[in-house]
């Protein structure tokens, strides 16, 4: 039997071609550089959706029919004079360079250079690409900020509840892993809601309560196996300890 394994782009390309959308919704498909290829750029128009993802530092763009990479044309041309002060909502300030044009393979993108609080010439920009030329500055920002709030999530679910074992290929797989992740995220925010009534619980002081509880549940059940003579290979097995 021949096993054919599927790139991180090949997989991308089948979750976005496989995306139900209706003609008239205006969607926009969010990810970071790793996936930013013409490829999955063309993919998306085909469909018919945007695109917002980050772009890597090296990427070449054509500013005046000029080729040069990114960092190089921040570092050698732009002046602090040459940015904008951008705020989002309320919180996050960064100074902007606005491109729009040809980047690497792809035809035609608004391209945002971005610093945190100040231009720092030696640093290299965060980049920020978008397929709809027409979004402001500001609405790209906010748009972009929504794929943070989901790159949190999944660290939660990676490094707090394990989730980061799970290897699937389908999309059905792929579709029964997101639900078990939102229930499992539901269940943790009913639960952190019910125990903030006192005081404020994070999502980790939820699970280690919730883990402390179900240790001590734990520790019970063996001591009263204990008092009860229980053979030791036998709770060895209900606990799934044995061989």
């Amino acid at each position: 039997m021949t096993w054919s394994l599927k790139s991180k782009l090949d997989l991308a390309a089948d979750l976005i071609k496989a995306f139900p959308a209706n003609p008239d919704e205006l969607v926009y498909v969010l990810f970071d550089s790793w996936y930013t290829t013409r490829k999955v750029v063309d993919i998306c128009n085909q469909k018919g959706f945007h695109v917002i993802s980050a772009v890597k530092s090296n990427r070449i763009i054509y500013p005046k029919g000029v080729r040069i990479g990114i960092s190089e044309f921040a570092s050698r041309y732009l002046e602090n004079a040459d940015l904008r002060s951008v705020t989002v909502r309320g919180k996050g300030k960064y100074r902007i360079y606005e491109y729009e044009g040809p980047l690497s393979e792809i035809e035609n993108v608004k391209l945002l250079l971005s610093w945190e609080n100040k231009f720092i010439r030696e640093k290299a920009p965060f980049s920020i690409l978008c397929t709809d030329v027409t979004l402001d500055v500001v609405t790209i920002l906010k748009y972009y900020q929504v794929r943070l709030e989901i790159e949190t999530g999944y660290r939660y679910f990676k490094e707090l509840l394990g989730f980061d074992q799970y290897q699937v290929l389908s999309f059905k797989a792929i579709e029964r892993y997101w639900a078990i992740q939102y229930l499992t995220q539901n269940f943790l925010e009913i639960q952190r809601y019910e125990w903030s009534t006192d005081s404020f619980h994070t999502l980790w002081d939820t699970v280690r309560r919730i883990r402390n509880d179900y240790f001590g549940q734990l520790v019970l059940y063996v001591y009263q196996e204990g008092l009860a003579q229980t053979p030791f290979k036998k709770l060895l097995k209900t606990l799934k300890l044995a061989a």
